[in-house]
This record gives C-alpha cells, structure tokens and sequence, in this order.
C-alpha cells in the first residue's frame, strides 16, 4: 500500500485520489437532492423560509460542498506540478493528509465553527449513501493517509523551510512567484517588525508604509493601464493580498478599499467617472473607504436607512453608518444610501462617491455635515473602524455612480465575487504568519530537555495548520483564476471565504497553544494574531450568511 521509495505516500495515489474524489463527487449529489427535499415548497420550488428553518441542514451542505471542492483543487494543484517536474515529497503528503482528514471528516463530522459538527445524518443523507461512499480508496485514505508517522514528517518537511519560507510550492507561475517574493521582503522588512507595536498602541499604519505600498502599485493593481493602474487580475491580488495580510492584516487589507472602490467605478460608472477617479485610486493619491453597514442592520442591506435627497446640483445625506474601516483618513467614501423611500428593499438603494476631508491633528472628521466616532476593537486595529453620522450631509449629484439612482445594490453585488476573494487571500496571510510563528517558537522553546516540536500534538498542530492553509489556498487560487477568466465565480469566492477564515482561526488558536502561557501575553505577537484572525469570519458576509448564500446557490440548481 506505500511507495517503494518513500514509505509514507501511497502508492498511486493520484489514482486513489481519482477515485476518492468521485465517491465525494456522489455524496455530494446525493446530500444536495436530500436537503432539496426538506426546503422545497408545495409549489415544487426551494423556499426561502424553509432554507432558514432547516439552516443546520442547509449551512452543513454549504461546507460538505466546500470541502468536495477544496479536495478537487488539491488534486489539480499537485498534478500541475507533477507535470511542471515540481512535485515533491512534502506536496505528495499534504494531498495524501488532506485528502485523509477531509474524508474523515466528510464521514464523522465537519467542524463548521468550534461547536457545530455537521453529519451525513444531519443533511438527510441516507445510511446506505453513507456506506457507500465509504469505498477501498476512500477507506485506504481514511486508514493510512494522514498516520501519526505522515503528521510527523510534514512537520519535519514543513521545518526544514523555515529559514527560505519554502513550505510546500504553492503552484505559482513565474510572474506571480517574482510578485510573491517582492512583497514578501516587503512584508518582512517593512511591516512585520512594526506592526505588533502599531497594534498595541491602537496606532494608524504610518502614512510612510501606505506610500511605499503605493510605490509599489498595491493600490491600482487591477486598475486597467489606460488609467495607470497596472492591469493585472484577481490572481495578483490574491498574492499581494495574501504576502502583505501575513506582515499585519491591516497593512494587506489597505488594497482592499481601493480595489473595491475601482471596481465598483469600473463595473458601474460613467466614463466621466472612471476619468476622475479611476487614476487617483491606482496612485494612491486619494484614499477610498467603503461605506455600507448601518447601526442594526448587519447584511441586512435591503433595510438600509440612511437617506439622500436630492436639492438642486447635490444630494444631501442624512443618517448613520458603522464598522467603517479607515474612515477619518479616507478622502471618498462608497456610500450606499436610500435614494427614494417609496421604493421598498434593495430598489431604493443608489451608490455615491462621496468626497469628505482627510482627518487632521485637530479633529478626525473636519468636513461639514459629518461626524464620527471610533469603535475599538480587539483585533484588525491599523486602520481603526468608526461609527458615523451624517446631518445634511453633501454630495455633488455628478458623484452618483453610474449617474442613475436605484443601482447602488446591484452595483454593489458586482463587486462581491472580488471583496470575498479578496478576504480569503487575507485569511490565508493570518494563517501563514500564524503558523510561522507557532513553527519558530516550536523549534526554539525547548522543554524536558528537546524542542517542543519533538513532542506528536505539536507536531500535529503545524502539520495540520500547513496542509489546510496549502489547501485553502488553492480553493481561492481557483476562484481568482475563475474571476480572471470572466466565468461567474461567486460560489467559489464564497467557498474560499468560508473555508480561509476558519482556517485562519484555527491556525491562529494552535500557534497560540504551542506558545503555551507566553500565548496569552500581549508581549508574543500570537496575541495579536489571534485577534485579527478572529474577525475574518464575521466581516464580508459572517460565517453564517455566506453558508447560507452558497446553500441557496446550490439548492437553486436542484430545482
């Protein structure tokens, strides 16, 4: 059963990979018509409310799909290498570990937040569905693909690359491994050795760093080149985003608002808009935000409340918003706000790109019309979230996007398939540095006479944490190269999302534990980890609502 010349990977375990992986294929089918029988309506349609009184059974399918498909890009990524003469050791054990623990998992329970484990039973899958899916390969996989002996030599393999940073080829062309390691120095000289110190002190990430980033072309990476952005796609992103998100979340999450203000621009507005704002947001010149969440709302968009009424060339804005991230030094705010109260939901909704004044050394909201106040928080500090409130508040009328009210809510879902990509490559920079972290301290904390990493649960741990962040990661690389091949991606980037962030947590909560009571001091930067990686499970959709959005995605293809 193992391969004459390494005694832990199976022998063919491409083919046993194959083979397991439609036995996943099939229980996934068979979970989808079963929870399709229990949230379809007497009119033979999916119902909304039934899809939310059975949210364990419907949220359970959203993870068991998630994780079929994770396993699918597992397999495709160790093949490409194969067939690029990459495929090493360390790569052939996080398949075969991966693909162990997922369909254990699959069987037994999957995790999907610390307390909720979700079973075949639980989705209405029949016991003779389950028994079948338990075929020789995926029984040979659950037995002795991911064996104390395989954790521990991926925790060897996986320390080895300590030094170089090498754990596990992440499948990268030459063009995006060059973009990877620019901003990798980056990161390493220029954030990480601050950035525990920016956190503890609530400071804002230092105008310096945002210019250099800008010097870099972080800020218009997607931004086409007739607007002086560099023109590249959702896979540079994911790189940049995922390299700067492992020096400080922070420092990785400051494209997040350009790239989300230029796409909406891009996707949405006039092309007098896009000559205005297109070139300031890929220089840097100016600083978006993004303007959406209200006070008691939460993803409830449609009820969004705060109003815009029109008087003469502007529209003036009245009401309050919350969690905006970076909002005193921003210079235009996103702003979606109701246009027009007759129009109920998400029809009254329109977009703005409101100007405002940067925050100064006397107040942080200087412009007329606005105040704010900030929110602190645990975690996610180098940019600082606000609650604001507007009181007549203006808007030039020429800054509504797109020039025509009522679009503020589709405009904004043309840009959700990117954000949720976006924030899955963030997670995985949590999770990276996460692991490095846990990784160091394991071979330099030494206790009963050996380093910590000698002892099985914490080899355990970091083998674990680098095969499911490998993982995770090429669940989002496949959904950026979905995005940059114009195919619709949201159930992707939403499966990406989903799955990064409880890595992320997971990772996060491990490296602590390996740092055993040092963890828990505010001196280890572990601390701060955990409290940023705790927060990318609630913004860009929470857990819940984006297993909700990819259930009923699902669902609506059995109808």
């Amino acid at each position: 059963m193992t391969d004459q010349n390494n005694s832990l990977v199976l022998t063919d375990l491409d083919g046993m990979c194959e083979t397991a992986l439609a036995a996943a294929e099939l229980l996934k089918s068979q979970a989808i018509a079963a929870v399709a029988s229990i949230t379809r309506g007497d009119n033979g349609r999916i119902s909304a409310k039934l899809v939310e009184e059975n949210q364990y059974a419907t949220h359970g399918l959203a993870w068991l799909v998630t994780y079929v498909e994770t396993l699918k890009e597992t397999l495709k990524w160790t093949r490409s290498l194969q067939d690029e003469g990459k495929l090493g050791e360390l790569e052939l054990l996080m398949l075969q570990g991966g693909f162990a623990e997922y369909l254990k998992q699959m069987d037994g329970g999957i995790p999907m937040t610390l307390g909720e484990i979700i079973r075949p039973a639980d989705l209405g899958v029949s016991t003779d569905d389950t028994a079948a899916f338990k075929t020789d390969a995926v029984l040979a996989l659950m037995k002795e693909g991911y064996t104390p002996a395989v954790r521990g030599r991926i925790a060897v393999l996986v320390a080895d690359g300590m030094d170089t940073g090498h754990f596990g080829d992440a499948g990268l062309d030459e063009t995006y491994s060059m973009i990877r390691d620019q901003f990798r120095r980056f990161a390493n000289e220029e954030v990480m050795p601050f950035a525990h110190e920016w956190h503890l002190k609530d400071e804002l990430i230092p105008m310096s760093v945002i210019e250099k980033m800008s010097e870099l072309g972080v800020f218009g990476l997607t931004v086409p080149e007739e607007y002086d952005g560099l023109g590249l796609g959702k896979m540079s992103m994911c790189v940049v985003s995922e390299e700067l998100s492992r020096g400080y979340i922070g420092v990785g999450s400051l494209g997040t608002r350009s790239e989300i203000a230029a796409e909406l621009v891009l996707t949405g507005g006039s092309q007098a808009q896009k000559d205005k704002w297109l070139r300031k947001f890929a220089s840097g010149e100016i600083l978006p935000t993004a303007v959406f969440t209200e006070p008691n709302t939460g993803s409830d968009l449609a009820s969004l409340k705060t109003r815009a009424v029109k008087d003469g060339d502007v529209y003036k804005i009245t009401g309050n918003k919350t969690w905006i991230t970076h909002a005193a030094r921003a210079d235009v705010m996103t702003l979606l706000v109701r246009s027009n109260p007759e129009e109920p939901g998400y029809k009254g909704l329109s977009m703005f790109l409101a100007e405002k004044e940067r925050m100064n050394d006397e107040e942080d909201f200087p412009t007329p019309g606005m105040t704010g106040g900030e929110i602190e928080v645990l975690g996610y500090r180098g940019m600082k979230e606000y609650e604001l409130g507007f009181d007549g508040f203006e808007v030039k009328a020429e800054n509504l996007l797109g020039e025509e009210e009522g679009n503020g809510f589709k405009q904004l879902m043309q840009t959700f398939e990117s954000a949720r990509i976006q924030t899955a490559a963030r997670a995985l920079g949590v999770a990276q540095n996460a692991m490095e972290l846990g990784l160091r301290y394991a071979l330099d904390r030494v206790q009963f006479a050996r380093p910590i990493i000698e002892f099985p649960r914490v080899a355990g741990k970091l083998a674990w944490m680098s095969v499911e962040i490998m993982m995770a990661r090429q669940l989002t690389y496949a959904s950026a190269r979905a995005k940059d091949e114009g195919r619709r991606c949201d159930l992707e980037a939403g499966m990406a999302k989903l799955l990064g962030a409880r890595v992320a947590w997971s990772a996060a909560d491990n490296a602590l534990q390996i740092h055993g009571g040092n963890g828990f001091a505010l001196e280890y930067p572990i601390s701060r980890v955990l409290c940023d990686a705790r927060i990318l499970n609630i913004f860009e959709g929470a857990g819940e609502i984006q297993a909700q959005v990819i259930a009923r995605r699902l669902l609506e293809g059995a109808n």
